[in-house]
């Protein structure tokens, strides 16, 4: 139990939260259609600007490699996962392989 403790803190959830509004930025983007629709697209790059913010305060207590590379992982994970689910976008066998050696290495890196 002390693992998942160790794990899941204030600045994890923060990484999180980063990584989800990344992901629903990502997925506004594709909706904007090359920002032709704008209200769209700037609310994409505002929800960026938060994501960031909420990084900015997970790296306070937590080393920016750590973090940086769980928010990238999380986000390509929810992007893909979400292109999948709602754009009806291909993934290959080897894409869910892919994903699983990302949430293998970032257990590895938070808990090494």
């Amino acid at each position: 139990m002390r693992t998942l403790t160790a794990f899941f803190n204030f600045s994890v959830l923060l990484v999180m939260l980063a990584a989800l509004l990344d992901i629903l930025a990502n997925l506004l983007l594709a909706r904007s259609r090359g920002f032709r629709r704008c209200g769209v697209g700037i609310t994409a790059l505002a929800l960026v600007g938060l994501a960031f913010y909420c990084l900015s305060l997970a790296v306070r207590h937590m080393d920016l490699a750590v973090a940086y590379a769980m928010w990238g992982s999380f986000g390509i994970l929810g992007t893909s996962l979400g292109g999948w689910l709602f754009f009806s976008q291909r993934l290959k066998p080897c894409a869910f392989a892919g994903m699983g050696l990302l949430i293998t290495g970032m257990l590895l890196l938070r808990l090494g």
